[in-house]
């Protein structure tokens, strides 16, 4: 299980350049990520958690790219190349604001099943975020009612959620929620590295 951490204890860790580190990434490695933008605060203070958002690697072999399946606020579930998430968040030239993390679920996943988990996320792209789930989730946490509905929209962690129950690895929700730091504190988590 990934320990809880705050984010002092995350930028005490040390950090990996992505170049670096890119030949490590796997399919199906996990990105968490503690933001400092409105949004990303916001999810941190209605889930207690430092963690704001959660998605996860796909390696493309034939175009032997690095990408994050994530589902993404303004644009819903999208693919996105890791270079440029990292150094130019939302095409506005600067990195990302905030720390990132790499995790991996363990016991290792069969590589098949990861494949078939990315298949599941990408027949999902370009669903549309759920804006309200957020607010669902802090209601829910405030008068302690646990029902989670689905819908075809996504919040980060469910997208990553449904990709790995669809392949028979789901994690251990303490609610009917899933939130980034429900997965970050499940047992199959391993933190690996920062990265920048």
């Amino acid at each position: 299980m990934a320990t809880p951490l705050t984010k002092k204890e995350i930028e005490r860790l040390p950090v990996q350049p992505y170049d670096a580190m890119r030949q490590e990434l796997q399919t199906g490695d996990l990105v968490f990520c503690s933001g400092s933008y409105f949004f990303s605060l916001a999810v941190q203070n209605f889930t207690n958690s430092v963690w704001s958002h959660v998605g996860m690697i796909y390696r493309d072999p034939t175009l032997q790219r690095v990408f994050v399946l994530e589902s993404e606020t303004l644009i819903g579930v999208r693919l996105a190349p890791l270079s440029k998430y990292l150094r130019d968040y939302h095409g506005k030239n600067r990195p990302y604001k905030g720390n990132i993390m790499i995790a991996r679920v363990h016991p290792a996943v069969d590589e098949n099943k990861l494949n078939q988990a990315i298949s599941y996320g990408m027949d999902e792209l370009t669903k549309p975020y759920d804006n309200f789930e957020i607010l669902r989730i802090g209601i829910r946490i405030l008068f302690k009612i646990s029902r989670r509905t689905r819908d075809r929209k996504y919040i980060c962690s469910e997208l990553v959620y449904d990709c790995f129950d669809s392949v028979g690895v789901p994690f251990n929700l303490r609610d009917e929620y899933v939130s980034p730091d429900d997965i970050w504190q499940d047992d199959q988590v391993q933190p690996q590295f920062r990265i920048i």
